[in-house]
């Protein structure tokens, strides 16, 4: 059971950096396994949101509609900060870029 564990945590942590660099596919699936509880996250529907965000920014209408779906269950304040953590993820990766 420690190795399913460990191989969640390492597909959920690569996942993150391929995210981070643009993948709209790789960012609608974290926007899943947050809304869901599942790769062994925690349900967080801040982090599903901002997922969710960028995956929609990418192109993603998936990742639209989905986003629409968990801002419902959000306080607007949750979608404030989910928001200012999409845009905070997004000036760090640029500035990596440049």
């Amino acid at each position: 059971m420690g190795n399913s564990i460990k191989s969640a945590q390492f597909l959920m942590e690569a996942r993150l950096s391929r995210a981070a660099c643009g993948s709209a596919d790789d960012c609608f699936d974290l926007g899943v396994a947050y809304s869901c509880g599942t790769g062994g996250l925690p349900v967080d529907l801040v982090e599903a949101h901002k997922w969710f965000n960028l995956a929609a920014l990418r192109g993603s209408e998936q990742g639209q509609s989905m986003r629409a779906e968990v801002a419902e269950e959000m306080t607007a304040r949750e979608i404030a900060e989910a928001q200012r953590q999409a845009r905070a993820l997004i000036a760090s990766t640029l500035a990596r870029a440049a």
